[in-house]
């Protein structure tokens, strides 16, 4: 069964890849131009007509726009932003195809020897019509549509076999290992379960069970009884994809029968082989006729079946096309799709319309789902800064002008209102809400008519505001509308609190989704923030490691609250020093901020010259942040000082002697702002729980999470000092993991 859509994206498109920004209208606009449409025909028009027909062992079906039952004509309609003569010819092609399928379909079912065909594109700015009518014969449809299936059809018996082939080899798929890793059992039958019963799981389960081959394993021995399309497994971190393409890779070594298409989904800037150049094919070779050569690279790429990054650029080189959209289109064909959360969470996620679009039976896999909170809230923020919307203006195109007066008039009508520097606001200001609106459709009509327009920051208040327009439709509680004003600029934020109303959609187009970490604590925090089904189970795996394996020490005579911070320096650097000479090794040191960091170290230095030191720096870049985690080896020695909730606090491995203990001097709680206050109020009013949700599980969340880098395997033994007087209270003991002996 394939869509009439689906069916022309794959033998109908022709020519370069076109990536320049082209104004289009949005969803609703494109809706609402659907209706304005057939809103002016006759009485008796049909809208909205479902079709379908058969060739060969394809089966194709389809929804045309609209049908006049009187004149005989079938109407495709197209929504479109500036002139009619600049859209490109490709798509027209495209367009037509889909027309005369559609065309072919009616006749068919309705037993009409011709049929009037009409491809009408609608300017959702002007509201004017553009329609361009073709008669067609039944006989003429007929061998247009025979044509495209002939296309197809080699296609579609390959796709048909490699399903058959693929669901009989998971069926039989075997565990990779002579046995499960203690806790790993539980996990992989909790997530098959759920998969069969096509609900939502949240796991919490310690480093060291195998989470990734305990998810992948039993979600791909469901995949035939549930007749799913597609598993995603969803990362925060490129660590994240790295250990799922391993498992596979393991699972792929230990049945060699299986036939599975595995992709790895990166981000464009890592993927580009011309960052200098626009993604058109009069600026990039790799795009210049990427479409006529795409057939031969997607039938090359799924033929080696396991598509990393580096395998996806070798087939996208080997058929110059983009290795970046090569994968984009992959993902349609792909049986596991490894990729960034975003690629399903956001507000334009890639793999969630693929799964609106074609009804694809999928199941999502959330790896270290404790990071989906913040991701999530950033997913649906969005910010305007004033001093980017004055640069723009004073050499904005005149016919712009208008608009952009209006935004600016409205934005200081706000402020002019406004006391103190920050302040929170009820609701969007119509007056500022309207003005935006008028300013983004202004700069899109501008934008269409001149589609090579390179203005830099035009294009980037632009895309800053759509987003926030966008967002400003959907305010509501789950969000905050605060206005930051300093001596040179304002700031306006749509800051996202709660992202569970954005996520339950994503949900509930999964057949099934489990999330898992080793810090999902407490359960209810995480299902009212992420919007998981109401009843979602919650199972906590066994830790694999004993108690005597992690000494865990409460240092509860020592403050690190800021006004005590350099009465706790030399108490710290001493219990530091004495750990050391106890057993010397590796360690780990977790400050709260770096300034804190930076005391700390500077004493221990100064007191301890003979331990070796090294410390995280502000804005480290990858390569730095390898020569970090580097100086860990089996046989070195030395105390790292690190931030907690850094790159460093968690997504690293360091087994055995390469980590040997933690000290953690802080209980990890978020700074008190007026941010954060206000994001408290918010938590208070929809949950009755502000201090817990917006200060005390997200601290000891990181906490926990930093003290999982000593005991990655069975075989470690490490020390942890937790050092702050709070660790004596019952509220953040009852937060800390249960397998732990605290002394």
């Amino acid at each position: 069964m394939i869509s009439v859509r689906a069916l022309c994206d794959l033998v109908a498109r022709t020519g370069d890849l076109d990536q320049r920004f082209t104004p289009a209208p949005t969803a609703i606009e494109g809706m609402l131009g659907h209706n304005i449409v057939t809103s002016r025909r006759p009485p008796g028009y049909l809208t909205e007509i479902p079709l379908a027909g058969e060739y060969g062992n394809l089966f194709v079906r389809g929804r045309a726009d609209g049908y006049d039952p009187q004149d005989n004509l079938l109407e495709e309609i197209k929504t479109f932003k500036g002139l009619p003569e600049r859209i490109p010819e490709n798509h027209r092609h495209l367009h037509w195809a889909q027309a005369k399928i559609y065309a072919h379909l009616m006749a068919e079912e309705r037993g009409l020897e011709k049929i009037d065909t009409a491809l009408v594109y609608y300017n959702v700015s002007n509201k004017e019509e553009f329609p361009l009518t073709e008669h067609f014969s039944a006989l003429e449809l007929q061998t247009f549509f025979a044509q495209q299936c002939e296309k197809l059809q080699a296609w579609a018996d390959r796709e048909v076999a490699h399903r058959h082939t693929r669901d009989a080899a998971l069926a039989a798929l075997e565990f990779p290992h002579s046995e499960f890793r203690a806790g790993q059992r539980l996990l992989s039958e909790a997530v098959y379960k759920t998969a069969r019963l096509d609900r939502c799981l949240m796991a919490q389960a310690t480093t060291g069970i195998g989470k990734t081959l305990g998810t992948l394993f039993p979600l791909l021995k469901a995949m035939p009884e549930k007749k799913l399309d597609k598993i995603f497994f969803l990362t925060a971190k490129t660590s994240g994809r790295g250990l799922a393409l391993d498992a596979l890779t393991t699972l792929r070594a230990a049945n060699p029968n299986l036939e599975l298409r595995v992709l790895e989904l990166v981000a464009r800037e890592k993927a580009c082989e011309h960052p200098g150049k626009s993604c058109h094919g009069e600026s990039c070779p790799l795009a210049k006729g990427f479409y006529d050569r795409l057939p031969e690279a997607r039938r090359a790429a799924l033929e080696r079946g396991f598509l990393d990054r580096d395998t996806a650029r070798e087939v996208a080189r080997e058929h110059q096309i983009c290795p970046y959209f090569l994968a984009q289109d992959l993902a349609n064909w792909a049986d596991v799709v490894i990729a960034d959360y975003n690629y399903y969470f956001d507000l334009y996620a890639l793999l969630y319309a693929g799964t609106l679009l074609n009804e694809w039976r999928v199941s999502v896999l959330v790896d270290e789902a404790h990071n989906m909170v913040e991701r999530g809230r950033g997913m649906y923020s969005a910010t305007l800064n004033q001093t980017a919307l004055e640069q723009m203006r004073a050499h904005a195109p005149r016919v712009l002008k208008p608009a952009l007066d209006k935004l600016a008039f409205a934005w200081e009508r706000l402020i002019e209102q406004q006391d103190a520097p920050y302040e929170v606001y009820p609701a969007i200001n119509d007056e500022l809400r309207f003005a935006l609106q008028h300013a983004v459709t202004r700069i899109t009509d501008y934008l269409a008519e001149h589609p090579t327009t390179d203005d830099a920051s035009l294009l980037n208040f632009y895309f800053d505001a759509m987003q926030f327009a966008t967002l400003a439709e959907s305010f509501d509680t789950h969000s905050i509308f605060d206005v930051t004003r300093s001596r040179d600029d304002t700031m306006l934020c749509i800051r996202n609190v709660v992202p569970a109303p954005f996520f339950k959609a994503r949900f509930e187009a999964a057949q099934s989704a489990t999330l898992f970490s080793a810090t999902l604590s407490p359960a209810h925090f995480y299902a009212d923030m992420l919007g998981l089904p109401e009843g979602t189970p919650f199972m906590d795996v066994p830790s694999p490691f004993s108690p005597e394996q992690l000494r865990v020490r409460a240092v509860d005579h020592i403050s690190t609250r800021f006004l005590r911070r350099k009465h706790s320096l030399m108490p710290i650097v001493q219990l530091m020093a004495k750990q050391y000479r106890e057993r010397p090794g590796n360690y780990l040191m977790f400050a709260s901020s770096f300034d804190y960091l930076e005391q700390v170290y500077a004493l221990f230095t100064e007191r301890f010259p003979e331990i070796p030191a090294w410390r995280q720096s502000r804005a480290m870049n990858e390569q730095e942040r390898e020569a970090f985690v580097s100086r860990f080896t089996p046989d070195s020695q030395g105390i790292a000082f690190a931030v907690l909730g850094g790159a460093f606090g968690e997504g690293i491995d360091l087994p055995g002697e390469r980590l040997v203990g933690a000290f953690i001097a802080t209980i990890g709680l978020p700074q008190i702002n007026e941010v954060n206050e206000q994001m408290r109020a918010r938590m208070e009013t929809i949950f009755g729980q502000g201090y817990e949700y917006t200060y005390l599980y997200p601290g000891l969340q990181k906490v926990v999470q930093a003290a999982g880098r000593v005991i990655r395997t069975t075989q470690d033994t490490g020390t942890i000092h937790l050092i702050d007087d709070r660790y004596a209270q019952k509220e953040v003991r009852d937060l800390l993991p249960a397998w732990w002996q605290i002394g």
